[in-house]
Order: C-alpha cells, then structure tokens, then sequence
C-alpha cells in the first residue's frame, strides 16, 4: 500500500466548472421568472450546474444518505444523553427502517447506508455489509489518551476514501451525509476548538439527545482537556484525528475529501460532519465548494466550524435529532432547485 499523502488532495480537487455556472447564471436570466423570485432555489441550480458540469442541470435521481457509526470512549464520562456504547442500537434502528432518518430517507426515495467504523459490539451483531470498514471497537477516550493509533487513523481515513469511490462509481449523484454515535459530537467539539484556537466552553453544546447542566460541565471538561492533546499536532490532521478524533471522523474526513476528487456533492449534516469538513478544508482549500450545509443544529461548535468553512446552513428549524436527519430535511429543497434549473422554460 502506497503512502497516504493529504497533499495530494490540494491538487487532486477542482472546483465546481465556473463555465458551466456562468452559463447557468445567463439560463436563469432569460425565464420569465423575475430576479430573486426563487430565492436561495436560483443560487443551488447554478451550484448543481457547476457540479454537473451541465446546463440545463440534470434532476437528481440518485440521492444517497450515508451515516458513519462509532463509540466515543468519552462517553464512559456520562457526556452525552445517551448510555455509552449505545450505537449499536442507532444503527439497528437505521436498519430496520424505524430512526427519524431512516423514515425520511424512504420518504424521499433515497438509499441508506450504514457504515460501521467503530461500533463497541462485536462485529457479529451487525450485518457483513456494514462491519466491513470497521477499524476497530470503539474509540479511545480522547480527554486522557489518543483515540486511535496512527495505523488506525489511516486505515479509518483510507476507509472513507474507499466508501466515495464506491458510490461515485455507482452512479449516486447527491450524497446527503450524517453519523451515529455516542459521544461524537464531544469529539466533534474538540476539533473544532483547535483548528478555531477557542475555548472548550465556546464550542460545548448539549447534543442531539439532550444533557443536564452537570453533563453539561463534564463534557465541556472533557474537551477542554483533548484540546490540550489537540494543540500539539494541530499541523498534521492525520494525527489531529488519530488524537482528537476517532475512526468515524477520521472516516467521514477521508469521505469528504475523495468524494470532491470524484465530483460528488455533498449535503453535511451536524456538528460530526462540521468537524470533519473543516479538518478537510486544512487539507484542500478547494474542497468545501463541493458541499452544502443541511441545517443548523443549535450546537455552538458547528455555527463556529461553518462560519469558518462560509457554509451557510439552508435550513433552521430547530432539529437536534442528528443521525443525518437536518441533512436530509434539506434533500427536498436541493432537489427542487433541480427540477426548476432543469424544467422551467426559457424565453427566446
């Protein structure tokens, strides 16, 4: 196996094609439509032309959600609303049809896809097709030791590039991304902490499920802490990962990364998303072009990671469920803006 190089990506990854856009941009001025009347629907359909690389755009007829899995260590130290090890029981619910996710995603006709990197259960507990990236059981506890080892940490990373590969070469045109965990967004917030240079109490949120004010402090602890294992290795994001992160995120970066080489645009969800897209934007200034953010979720970190990535959320409704569900209330819209950019005609 070849050496992994993050370099490589700043050259890999073009932007959307800039011609394809303008010419989007002079289609829209000839409907009948008067300017502004679509709103942010105008701006999408000039984005998904640039992705596309195509006018009038092609609608989008094979979304895909994809929700990476894996336990925190951290979560031993009650941060989150839910009991630590935990997401095996998300990931059943994904599966059998019965998360929030799950029941928007068969709303919309979209795919879902599990991808377990580092669930703590053994691997016989879940489906083949899902264990088959897994890196290891659970991640360490990231506030006194590293959460992955620097094999690991590539082998997780490696993992996601190979997930883009696999749907880019299947033909999925639109990719809405979330994750399940336990403890993940105590990670998430971590990250971002360091890569912003913030304290730990400006990016603590309370999570999707919800925490007192006691959970509260012991996760804004917690973070505090990994930030101070964070700092040191804040110019190498493998290490960053391996270190702060956990084979979920270290996935999800590696995701994000190979999916802007292959084209393939992404609907981010939550703070877990956030902090693997802005981990990914150290890597390839470039690559951010290539996403849209879903929604805002109300924890701080994400607000500060997308400000920093110049992501402005499409939609705020409050949502704090995660699991990929903000990201996909946002599928209908992008898809709308599809079919108007492809469908609406034209005047001579």
């Amino acid at each position: 196996m070849s050496a992994l190089n993050l370099d490589d990506f700043a050259h890999l990854i073009e932007r959307p094609d800039g011609g394809a856009r303008r010419d989007a941009e002079e289609r829209r001025a000839r409907l009948a439509l008067p300017p502004g009347a679509l709103g942010r629907l105008d701006e999408l359909g000039e984005w998904l032309a640039a992705t596309q690389r195509q006018v009038p755009v092609r609608p989008l007829e094979r979304a895909r959600v994809l929700l990476f899995a894996g336990d925190h260590g951290v979560a031993e130290l009650n941060v989150s609303g839910r009991p630590a090890k935990g997401t095996k029981d998300l990931v059943r619910a994904a599966l059998e049809g019965t998360s929030p996710a799950a029941v928007l995603a068969r709303g919309a006709g979209a795919g879902l896809r599990v991808i377990d990197m580092a669930v703590d259960c053994d691997a016989e507990e879940l489906p083949a097709d899902v264990t088959r990236h897994r890196v290891r059981r659970g991640s360490g506890r990231i506030d006194i030791e590293d959460a992955l080892t620097a094999e690991e940490a590539e082998a997780a990373f490696r993992a996601g590039m190979a997930v883009a590969d696999e749907e880019a070469d299947a033909g999925t045109d639109l990719v809405v991304l979330g994750d399940l965990s336990v403890g993940g967004t105590t990670a998430a917030s971590a990250l971002i902490a360091a890569l912003c240079g913030t304290d730990a109490s400006v990016v603590t949120g309370r999570g999707g499920a919800g925490i007192d004010d006691l959970a509260w402090m012991r996760k804004c602890a917690a973070i505090r802490d990994a930030l101070r294992r964070a700092r040191p290795v804040l110019g190498d994001q493998l290490a960053l990962l391996a270190t702060t992160g956990g084979a979920d995120l270290a996935a999800i970066t590696g995701f994000l990364l190979q999916s802007a080489v292959r084209r393939t645009p992404v609907i981010l969800d939550g703070v877990v998303s956030a902090a693997c897209a802005l981990v990914a934007q150290r890597v390839a200034f470039r690559a951010p072009d290539w996403w849209l953010a879903g929604q805002l979720s109300g924890e701080p970190a994400q607000a500060k990671a997308l400000d920093r990535i110049a992501l402005n959320p499409l939609l705020d409704h409050g949502v704090t469920a995660g699991e990929g569900t903000g990201a996909l209330l946002a599928l209908p819209l992008v898809r709308a803006a599809a079919d108007l950019a492809a469908q609406l005609p034209v005047r001579d």
